[in-house]
């Protein structure tokens, strides 16, 4: 075993994932690839003065990189989580193995921090090819979507392992992943929201990626201070680490 056990659950997952990454091939290029051509380039067409002077396809791009962090992240966080507690119980062996239960978490949470990270670099190539980043910033945009996936990831590692049933994971995407999507800044400005909705996105840590990613991209300040925008995320990512531990050593300590 390693000197850090959690490379060892890693190494578990990466093992698995050579087996079947081919799977993810559409949706780390060619998904990429018909997003870009359908909205940025399909709807840009009809926005004939761009989002504040900038052209659809470059003022999009961001918020679709930070969307596909937050859509790897949340995936990656439910149903294995689930399955790995109720249905193939490949923690119960880990922590019999034996493994502490922040190794168990780190390893599974580096996992998915690896997967956010492949694909968003994929979409970012994929951009690049279309001339769509406006600065040599937009590099900035891979540790951006690394802390927005953590800041997913854990807390969304919390919810799967305590619900008792996968029906509540459907629910997630339902009323809070979807509307997150539609309505944190991806698509169009957060500001032609009316006041109330525009206060619950601000409140999302989607919109902080997005804001970020979207200043990295085009080469300007984002709306919000950039420490802000990184401590809220790192907020999230603590207060979701912490809460998952919890489960998961409520549900494998016994």
């Amino acid at each position: 075993m390693p000197r850090v056990p959690a490379l060892a659950v890693l190494a578990h997952y990466l093992v698995g994932y050579r087996r079947t990454w081919r799977a993810s091939v559409f949706s780390s290029f060619l998904l990429p690839v018909l997003t870009v051509l359908g909205f940025g380039v399909g709807v840009g067409a009809y926005v004939d003065r761009g989002v504040g002077g900038v052209p659809y396809l470059h003022w999009l791009v961001p918020g679709l990189i930070a969307s596909t962090a937050l859509q790897i992240a949340v995936a990656e966080s439910t149903w294995p989580v689930h399955s790995n507690f109720r249905w193939i119980r490949t923690y119960h062996a880990q922590v019999a193995a034996p493994l502490r239960i922040g190794d168990i978490l780190a390893g599974h949470l580096a996992y998915v921090l690896f997967r956010v990270l492949t694909s968003t670099a994929a979409f970012l190539l994929v951009t690049a090819l279309f001339g769509a980043l406006r600065s040599p910033w937009a590099v900035a945009v891979l540790p951006v979507s690394l802390l927005l996936g953590l800041a997913l990831a854990a807390p969304t590692f919390a919810f799967s392992a305590a619900v008792p049933s996968d029906s509540y994971l459907a629910l997630l995407f339902r009323f809070a992943i979807i509307p997150m999507t539609l309505f944190a800044g991806v698509f169009f400005p957060v500001e032609s929201l009316p006041a109330g909705l525009r206060q619950v996105a601000y409140a999302t840590p989607l919109w902080h990626g997005v804001d970020l990613c979207r200043a990295a991209t085009l080469g300007v300040a984002p709306q919000w201070s950039i420490t802000g925008h990184l401590l809220y995320l790192a907020a999230w990512a603590a207060a979701g680490g912490l809460l998952a531990r919890r489960v998961f050593r409520r549900s494998l300590v016994v």
